[in-house]
């Protein structure tokens, strides 16, 4: 039997991987007026290889889902038709591509939102001043008041999602990964700092599970459970989205995920779990939610408990990411931030080569090229094969 490393094959439900290194889904802030462009392909193709798995960025589900400028959408035939080209240049380099779905609840300004109201969310409370909103303009701005859902809204908005994954399968996804992490909507509604309700969605975990539970099934009915990934991030602070046991609303999450696929006789393809590790910065601070020995506990808890693929983001170097391979801590690791400098990541981190530095004061810019497809790869070059 093969030894699990990094860089051996993985069967990740009907779909053949041949290593482990997985593009983690980031904002990039390049699909002008919400609509991918020339850029996406380049890029997405760029960070292609044979067998890889690679997650978009958030896309958003509907007009109300935004918080950051220029983020790719996928609820208008516009966006689905242009999604294609990017799909079909991932494929033509042997890649599998899911897309993220997205809804950023009250992370959100009234400046993304048509007619100018409040952002939607599980509460009334908004984000507190500790963090602020990257306006159109590139300036920062303050999160504003949201406005709670109504119990009958709930209903809209799971169907929003339901349509955003046909929609992704029409573009030629190969599946779609429900963003339920980092302070967004789904967030929202699982963390007990941020939920406030006294509806059937709010109070005891069973009611705070419910609404990405209901998202989760309508999706699956729609596409089938095994082109389903579900992200989560029960100890990350992300947003003020913090709860008072994470370690218990994760295993909520992970036995309702369990139920799910029992009662389906089919597992979603993947849960995607971000380290405690992580920050809103993208800095390594340990001791957050305890220490590291602790922080691993709750990983390997969750890991132990969910019946499936375990996805392992948040803060991986190249050592981290065999060693949690190797160790059974997780079947993939996702990166973010290493795979923006390094289009070839898999190739550096194969052949432990150095790695180019990420420039992080044009993550979120709009240039089409710089910061974005102007990383070389080993050979000083960029990749002929992605101008496709």
């Amino acid at each position: 039997m093969e030894e699990k490393s990094l860089f051996s094959p993985y069967k990740m439900g009907k779909f053949n991987l041949s290593h482990r290194v997985v593009l983690a889904p980031m904002t990039r802030c390049r699909a002008l007026n919400g609509v991918p462009n020339a850029a996406l392909t380049e890029y997405y193709a760029q960070r292609s290889t044979p067998g890889g798995f690679l997650i978009t960025e958030g896309t958003i589900v509907s007009p109300s889902a935004p918080g950051f400028p220029h983020v790719p959408g996928i609820y208008t035939e516009e966006q689905v038709e242009a999604w294609k080209k990017v799909v079909d240049a991932v494929h033509a380099k042997g890649s599998i591509i899911f897309c993220q779905l997205w809804h950023v609840g009250r992370a959100s300004h009234q400046i993304y939102q048509r007619g100018g109201v409040a952002p939607i969310s599980s509460t009334s409370k908004p984000i507190s001043n500790r963090w602020r909103i990257l306006m159109p303009d590139g300036s920062y701005g303050k999160y504003p008041t949201p406005k709670p859902l109504e119990t009958y809204e709930i209903k809209e908005v799971v169907e929003t999602y339901r349509q955003a994954a046909l929609n992704a399968i029409r573009a030629g996804f190969d599946g779609i990964e429900i963003h339920g992490a980092h302070g967004y909507l789904i967030d929202q509604f699982l963390k007990n700092g941020i939920n406030d309700r006294t509806d059937e969605y709010g109070g005891s975990i069973e009611n705070r599970c419910r609404f990405a539970m209901e998202v989760i099934q309508a999706v699956v009915s729609a596409i089938g459970a095994d082109r389903v990934g579900f992200r989560m991030s029960p100890a990350i602070d992300h947003l003020d989205a913090m709860d008072s046991d994470p370690l218990s609303l994760g295993l909520a999450v992970i036995e309702r995920l369990n139920k799910l696929q029992l009662t389906l006789n089919s597992k979603l393809t993947y849960l995607h779990v971000t380290q405690p590790r992580y920050t809103a910065y993208g800095q390594t601070e340990s001791g957050r939610h305890g220490t590291e020995d602790e922080e691993a506990r709750l990983m390997r808890t969750w890991r132990n408990a969910y019946q499936g693929t375990f996805v392992c983001s948040g803060g991986f170097t190249r050592e981290l990411g065999i060693e949690a391979v190797a160790e059974g801590n997780a079947d993939l690791v996702s990166y973010g931030r290493l795979f923006i400098s390094n289009p070839d990541l898999v190739s550096r981190l194969k052949l432990n080569t150095p790695l180019n530095k990420y420039i992080r004061k044009t993550f979120y810019t709009q240039d089409p090229v710089v910061g974005y497809t102007d990383y070389p790869f080993l050979n000083g070059s960029q990749d002929p094969l992605s101008r496709l």
